[in-house]
């Protein structure tokens, strides 16, 4: 089993039995959210680190989404909520990649793809499956995405 959903269960265990609502339910929902992910497809599979990882990214662009969403509605309450499961999330996550350290490994995989023969914005797939592994839960996907694009036109 993935160390980071042992963390999980082992960590809503302690919000349980401290009576902490509000980490008991974000971590009860990212551990679902796994579990899903876990379950699609063909047939169920014990996901990797990496891939707990990227649900947790996800959930956590979701309340990200969901802050934004409400302070524009007005419902500081709601976006209060959305903002502390955030919090809650982002304890699981690596820290973000600074501009420099993106720019970096842009700059390699880029190097990288041009060694294997791509070139141009026909690189586009090579450059990103070389920089996602190692960018995963650091850096938004489109960011990401967009960044490469400036730089391969």
């Amino acid at each position: 089993m993935a160390q980071l959903k042992d963390q999980l269960k082992k960590d809503l265990t302690d919000a349980i039995k401290s009576h902490n609502q509000v980490i008991s339910g974000t971590l009860r929902m990212a551990l679902t959210a796994i579990t899903n992910e876990e379950v699609a497809g063909k047939e169920s599979r014990e996901l990797s680190d990496t891939e707990v990882l990227s649900v947790l990214t996800k959930e956590a662009k979701k309340r990200r989404e969901s802050v934004d969403a409400y302070m524009q509605a007005n419902r500081k309450d709601l976006a209060d909520k959305e903002s502390a499961e955030l919090s809650v999330l982002e304890k699981y996550l690596p820290a973000a990649l600074s501009e420099q350290e993106l720019e970096d490994i842009i700059a390699k995989a880029i190097t990288e793809a041009t060694n294997q023969g791509a070139t141009g914005m026909k690189a586009m797939g090579i450059v990103m499956k070389i920089i996602q592994p190692q960018t995963v839960g650091r850096v938004d996907g489109t960011l990401l995405a967009n960044k490469v694009k400036q730089k391969l036109s």
